[in-house]
């Protein structure tokens, strides 16, 4: 009788401790609990310690409310110009409400993934292959609007969605390379050209700048040469001015300054000639002696009646 009593004492206690850990739950950081009782939700555990009844109510389902990451697998996406091109991408989303979350979806996370497949081939379907690769912002806008909005009646929230990489045919991609080499090619022949003819404009401004400063030497050294033909006039004149005075007063040396004129510059011509390599002077020295010093007495002459 006494061994039946401790029996039941045991069950009893050991009753209570399964009681007590059944009605007791820890909920860790960054998690919410849905409470079931006879399968029906009840209420939503948040983090803590928490307390449920034992027998009654249970788990429903445990939710990550931190932010998580959902890698999308890849594949085959046909472009608006029909290029088949091969991507994949990365979605960012939060659990807002554990409730929605819990009992508006099943499989949320197979359905996640299949929902931000369906719109990576709905956006990228709708553009051509250059501005698929070179709108890479644009199409993770548009997916995050699309997917985000899909998804508000499970309690989700998506922050991003990012494409990681978008592949074309190896075809597609050795044409692409070669309009590139191409497009290079062509920039070069156009800066090489920009180059020649700015170095043809800058030729052509020097030798105009050139021909400019020769135009404008020559018209000053044909300035020059006339002012010294005028004052070379202006002498001359002056000296026959002076000798026919002379030859009116008489000064028979007057006439020996014309004739010495002359036989000098006859002299001066007959040098210059290129065929002439020997000169015979068969005049008298004393003769042009005597017509430089009859102009020496016709200076001296002047010289003192002006005295």
């Amino acid at each position: 009788m006494q061994f039946d009593l401790n029996m039941a004492i045991v069950l009893l206690v050991i009753l209570a401790v399964v009681t007590i850990f059944k009605g007791i739950k820890s909920v860790p950081q960054g998690e919410q609990w849905t409470v079931e009782r006879f399968g029906k939700y009840t209420r939503t555990l948040k983090p803590g310690l928490q307390i449920i009844v034992p027998f009654i109510d249970s788990i429903g389902h445990k939710q990550v409310v931190m932010e998580q990451v959902l890698d999308i697998q890849p594949q085959e996406v046909i472009s608006a110009d029909n290029a088949m091109v091969t991507t994949d991408a990365v979605c960012f989303y939060q659990v807002i409400d554990p409730v929605k979350a819990s009992y508006e979806v099943n499989n949320l996370e197979r359905a996640m993934q299949n929902l931000v497949m369906t719109n990576i081939r709905a956006v990228l379907g709708s553009m051509e292959l250059d501005a698929m690769l070179y709108n890479r912002d644009q199409i993770n806008n548009s997916l995050l609007v699309k997917v985000d909005e899909a998804t508000n009646p499970w309690g989700l929230k998506v922050t991003r969605i990012e494409i990681k990489d978008i592949t074309p045919p190896r075809d597609l991609v050795d044409a692409m390379a070669n309009q590139m080499k191409a497009e290079r090619e062509k920039r070069a022949q156009i800066l090489l050209a920009e180059g020649e003819r700015e170095a043809a404009i800058k030729v052509a401004e020097g030798e105009k700048r050139s021909q400019v400063l020769k135009a404008e030497g020559e018209r000053e050294a044909a300035f020059l040469e006339a002012e010294a033909r005028e004052r070379e006039a202006q002498a001359e004149a002056k000296a026959t001015f002076m000798v026919s005075e002379a030859i009116a007063k008489g000064n028979s040396q007057a006439i020996n300054y014309f004739v010495a004129q002359k036989y000098i510059d006859a002299l001066g011509q007959l040098a210059a000639a290129d065929n002439n390599k020997v000169v015979l002077m068969p005049l008298e020295a004393a003769s042009v002696i005597g017509s430089i010093e009859g102009i020496g007495e016709i200076v001296q002459s002047v010289r003192d009646g002006k005295a």
